[in-house]
């Protein structure tokens, strides 16, 4: 019999602190270091600087009349005022809740009633949105919200002139500090509570595995409302001592070529289409990138191809690709210090410290190495749960404290993990189970694709078909014809897509992730209206 797909990461000592705890070590370690560059403000703090800053901001936020472990929203773009309010709520005792800049009326209505928030922090406006009028539109009886502070205007500054002594109560450990909204596997969003032992130890660990240190300057391209941006970024070079360094209020290529080139950067984030986008920026040319020495790359899976780009052209030696999600704290796997290039560039790497991985079938059983299945974590990265919602929370950690991801993945023989995609993202065609992932990793082959997506249509004869959109590379042109002639030999009949599409740009969320189930949604409408054998109803 195989080798069980389980998997214990190395033992490491688990720290026992709180976020303001780690920021206040690490201001005392390295005082005068630079901390936080948010170039799109001028801000320009060191460690002191910047703690100092922080428990200004606890003392404003006290000044509210704000009770312990009551919720404090921050509705914004990347900004000095976000990173200040995240370690500011951990200090005094409250618990920040991340709000996605691209939420309207209807999410935003949604997530002040169901966070029970007392005061909420955002801008008037920017170029994408009248935020007032937004929450003028999402304000009801029924909600808790008291204070609304508008950044960049007097509330701010008044805010901090108002301040008193902090909370007389204790920030533990173990005590709620985070709330991430997140759509789960169904449902509406669900209210990820994240605890400081959760946060301070996946951020430690994903930059000890990235050999950070108080000499790194960190470019983050992520927004901060995501945990690859609050957690695996920032809180990650808190834990270092590295400089933050953040390019543009919202993603911006060329703001992340001169960020690198002009701050020296040696770390940078990213999804694969932020990495594109700057390789592909025409003028890449120019800048100067030597500086850098190494990338985290996730949130999608990761081209072979695009990772080699990263490697020789933007000059990352060590390419990390994480594998995580936010019930998670985020990261479960990741790349490590002497991984291969082959391990790099064809896994998300393997179980980080202190976490166990096990992979499952549908009867919860452990399949064996190479199997495919459900892969579960448990250790300090699992949540809490899902704010007030038991019976979810329940669903997703078993009765033994095991997370179910509804990912599906394989471990291969050496520990390794690849992910193949959701679970409910894969096809079914015919009886065959089809893996987008393995598709697209393939299609990325081809010298003139600069990116794809495969997704499942409904299909009355088959049950599902296979449908690809393709973006070519720039200057490139690409037929329906070319693609299924480069799969026909190559890949097995019933992966080859049946339906192709060739695309200029794909549905995107706020932080780079394609929108897949908008792919789908738009294929199933327009199929079904041009009479194709697709099953709408």
């Amino acid at each position: 019999m195989h080798e069980l797909s389980y998997a214990k990461g190395p033992d490491a000592p688990l720290l026992a602190k709180t976020l303001p705890e780690v920021l206040a070590d690490t201001a005392a370690r390295f005082p005068e270091r630079p901390a936080l560059v948010v170039r799109h403000q001028n801000v320009r703090l060191n460690w002191r600087e910047f703690d100092a800053a922080v428990t200004r901001v606890a003392r404003g936020l006290a000044g509210l009349g704000l009770a312990s472990q009551d919720r404090v929203g921050i509705w914004s773009s990347n900004c000095a005022e976000w990173v200040f309010l995240q370690y500011a709520c951990a200090r005094a005792g409250y618990v920040l809740v991340n709000v996605n800049p691209a939420y309207r009326s209807h999410e935003l209505s949604f997530v002040l009633g169901k966070s029970r928030m007392k005061a909420l922090f955002l801008r008037e406006r920017d170029g994408r949105a009248n935020y007032r009028e937004i929450l003028d539109q999402a304000r009801s009886a029924g909600q808790a919200l008291r204070h609304v502070v508008y950044l960049g205007t007097g509330d701010w500054e008044a805010m901090l002139e108002n301040g008193c002594d902090l909370p007389d109560a204790p920030v533990l450990p173990d005590d709620a500090t985070n709330i991430q909204y997140t759509s789960g596997t169904t449902g509406s969003p669900k209210g990820v509570l994240l605890t400081h032992r959760n946060l301070v130890n996946n951020a430690h660990q994903t930059g000890e595995w990235m050999q950070l240190s108080e000499h790194d300057r960190f470019c983050v391209p992520f927004p901060l409302y995501h945990c690859a941006g609050c957690v695996c970024s920032v809180l990650n070079c808190v834990t270092h001592g590295a400089a933050i360094v953040f390019p543009s209020a919202a993603f911006d290529p060329l703001a992340v070529l001169e960020a690198v080139h002009e701050e020296r950067a040696t770390a940078i984030g990213g999804v694969p289409t932020m990495f594109i986008a700057v390789l592909q920026h025409a003028e890449f040319g120019r800048y100067d990138l030597t500086s850098l020495r190494c990338a985290i790359m996730g949130g999608a899976p990761c081209p072979v191809e695009l990772l080699r780009r990263v490697n020789a052209e933007m000059h990352c030696k060590d390419v990390c690709v994480i594998y995580g999600q936010t019930e998670a704290s985020p990261v479960i796997t990741m790349n490590a210090p002497g991984d291969t290039f082959e391990q790099r560039t064809s896994t998300v790497g393997r179980t980080m410290p202190n976490v166990e991985v096990k992979i499952v079938d549908a009867s919860g059983e452990t399949v064996g190495r190479g199997e495919m299945g459900e892969l579960c974590t448990r250790g300090y990265l699992v949540m809490q749960g899902y704010d007030e919602e038991p019976e979810a929370t329940a669903r997703a950690i078993d009765g033994d404290g095991w997370l179910h991801t509804g990912d599906l993945a394989s471990m291969r023989e050496d520990g390794y993990v690849n992910i193949r995609g959701r679970a409910k993202d894969m096809i079914i065609r015919g009886g065959e189970n089809i893996y987008p992932a393995e598709v697209e990793g393939f299609l990325y082959t081809h010298p003139k694709i600069a990116e794809v997506q495969v997704v499942g249509l409904p299909d009355l004869k088959l049950g599902e078909i296979v449908a690809a959109w393709v973006r070519p590379r720039g200057g490139e042109t690409l037929t329906e014809e070319e693609v299924r002639s480069f799969c026909e030999g190559n890949i097995a009949h019933f992966k080859i897509p049946q339906h192709i599409r060739i695309v200029d740009a794909f549905p995107m969320t706020v932080t780079g992730k394609v929108q897949k189930y908008r792919i789908r949604e738009m294929e199933v409408e327009s199929l079904g209206r041009g009479g194709h054998r697709v099953q709408t109803a």
